[in-house]
C-alpha cells in the first residue's frame, strides 16, 4: 500500500502526517497503518506511552520497562498528585474502611439507587470549598465538563473560553451547538471586545471559559481581573480549576482562593483525578443550577455512581489538606527550588502551581530526549506535535510535596546531560550533512 511505503521511508514521519494521510483510509486500513507508525516508534526507541507502573502512586515508582521487559525504579515527576495523596498513610486507611463498610460498588446511576451518605457529605464538602450553594458530583473530569456545558448552555447561547480551554470543555461545546468565539490565552483586552460585540441578547445567555490553572504552561487565568469584568457584563464566569483545586490558595481552596475572590466564581469545575489522586469530577454553583444539572447533565444522569471507596478516598484528601497544610508549602518549596535551578542552567522559568513546562528547541528530537531521561530513571511526560505547535513541544514537570531535594538535584542533573547530549548530537549530523554535500 502506498501510504505504506511512505511511512517507512520517513524517519520523522509523526502523528499529525499520519492523521491527514489517513483520512481516506478505510477504518482497517486506518487501524493497520496506525499500528506500523506505533511499531515504528517502539523500534527506535520513541514510544514511551502507557509505562506500566506495578507500584503505588508516590515520589518513586517502579515501572515495567517497555524495552527491557524488567522492572525498574524510576522517580515520578509525571504525576498530578501533587500533595502525594495518592499513597497517604489516612487516605489509605479510610479507603480500607469504605471498602469493609460499604463495599466494592453500588450498581446504579445517581438518581436511582447510586445516592449515598458519602455522596451527599462529599458534595458539601466541595461546595464548602469553592465558596458555593451546592456541588454536583461525576463520574469523570471529563464528564463533568461535558455535562455541565451541554447541560446548562443552550444552542442560542454564547461561550467565549480561552485558546487552551481543555479538550473537555471544548467537546462541550460542540456537543451543546452553541455559539462560541475563543480569545487568545489570557488576552483580557480580547475578551472585553468580544463581550461588547456578544452582548446579551433577548433569551440567551453568555458565558465565559477558563482554566484556573493552565495545565500545559502552568501559568493561570487572572480571576481577580475576570470576576468584576464578568459580572459588569452580566455574563456566567465557568472556571476549569483542575490543576488549581488543592494546590493554589493559602488553604487549597484553588485559583480564586489565590487571587482573593473565592466565592464569586459563578461556577466552578473541578477534578478528583489531580490532587485528590482518584477518579471523578465535579461541579459547585448555586443551588437552583446544581439542582437543574442533575436532572439535564447527561453524563451525570446516565453514568454509574462512583464507587463509596472513591468517595470516601476524596473526602479523606480534602481532610488531610485542610489538617496538614505543610504539604502545599513543602510543595511551594519544591517548585520554587526547581525553577531556582532550572533558571541556573538557562531556561526560563516562573512557575506558579506545581507544572512547569520545558520547552524543547526545534532541532531536539523530543522523542529520543524522552528515551534519555528514561534511561536516567526520570519519569517526565514529553508534549509533542500536533498536541502543542511545533514550536511549543515541552517536557511537562510535575512536582510533588513528596520530592525530596535530592530527588530534585536529580532532575535538574539530567536535565542538564541530556539538553548537552542532544545538543552534541546534532552539531555532529550538520556536520555529517556538510560532508555528505
Amino acid at each position: 500500500m502506498r501510504l505504506h511505503e511512505e511511512y517507512h521511508g520517513g524517519e520523522n514521519f509523526d502523528l499529525h502526517q499520519m492523521l491527514l494521510q489517513g483520512r481516506n483510509l478505510g477504518v482497517h486500513e486506518r487501524a493497520d497503518f496506525f499500528q506500523s507508525h506505533v511499531d515504528q516508534l517502539v523500534e527506535r526507541h520513541e514510544m514511551l506511552n502507557m509505562r506500566c507502573v506495578i507500584s503505588p502512586a508516590d515520589r518513586e515508582v517502579l515501572i515495567m520497562d517497555p524495552y527491557t521487559k524488567q522492572p525498574r525504579s524510576m522517580l515520578m515527576f509525571g504525576s498530578n498528585n501533587y500533595l502525594g495523596l495518592a499513597n497517604h498513610p489516612s487516605v489509605i486507611a479510610a479507603a480500607h474502611h469504605a471498602l469493609k463498610e460499604y463495599g466494592a460498588g453500588i450498581g446504579g446511576p445517581p438518581l436511582l439507587n447510586g445516592y449515598t451518605g458519602l455522596h451527599r457529605q462529599l458534595e458539601e464538602k466541595l461546595a464548602a470549598l469553592k465558596g458555593a450553594e451546592d456541588a454536583l458530583i461525576f463520574s469523570s473530569g471529563y464528564g463533568a465538563n461535558v455535562g455541565l456545558v451541554t447541560g446548562l448552555i443552550n444552542s442560542n447561547d454564547v461561550v467565549l473560553c480561552d485558546a487552551y480551554s481543555h479538550a473537555s470543555f471544548c467537546d462541550g461545546m460542540k456537543m451543546s451547538k452553541c455559539s462560541s468565539a475563543r480569545f487568545s490565552h489570557n488576552n483580557i483586552d480580547r475578551l472585553q471586545n468580544l463581550l461588547k460585540i456578544h452582548k446579551k441578547n433577548y433569551g440567551s445567555d453568555i458565558f465565559v471559559g477558563v482554566e484556573g490553572v493552565y495545565s500545559m504552561d502552568g501559568d493561570l487565568a487572572p480571576l481577580d481581573i475576570l470576576v468584576p469584568i464578568c459580572k459588569s457584563s452580566g455574563a456566567l464566569l465557568i472556571v476549569d480549576d483542575a490543576h488549581g483545586t488543592g494546590v493554589m490558595g493559602t488553604n487549597g481552596k484553588g485559583t480564586a482562593e489565590h487571587f482573593h475572590v473565592d466565592g464569586q466564581v459563578d461556577i466552578n469545575m473541578g477534578t478528583f483525578s489531580k490532587t485528590l489522586a482518584v477518579s471523578g469530577g465535579f461541579v459547585a454553583a448555586s443551588k437552583p443550577i446544581i439542582s437543574y444539572l442533575r436532572f439535564f447533565a447527561r453524563s451525570h444522569m446516565f453514568s454509574a455512581s462512583l464507587p463509596p471507596v472513591v468517595l470516601a478516598t476524596a473526602l479523606a484528601g480534602l481532610e488531610v489538606i485542610e489538617k496538614e497544610p505543610h504539604l502545599i508549602k513543602r510543595l511551594r518549596e519544591n517548585v520554587q527550588y526547581t525553577a531556582e535551578g532550572l533558571c541556573a542552567l538557562g531556561f526560563d522559568v516562573n512557575p506558579l502551581a506545581g507544572i512547569i513546562p520545558l520547552l524543547v528547541p526545534e532541532w531536539m528530537n523530543i522523542r529520543m530526549a524522552a528515551y534519555k531521561f528514561h534511561e536516567r530513571g526520570i519519569f517526565v511526560n514529553s508534549v509533542e506535535y500536533p498536541a502543542v505547535p511545533s514550536t511549543q513541544q515541552r517536557f511537562r514537570i510535575s512536582l510533588m510535596a513528596t520530592h525530596t531535594r535530592e530527588d530534585i538535584n536529580r532532575l535538574l542533573t539530567a536535565v542538564e546531560e541530556v539538553w548537552a547530549e542532544c545538543r552534541n548530537e546534532q552539531i555532529h549530523k550538520s556536520i555529517d550533512i556538510v560532508y555528505q554535500d
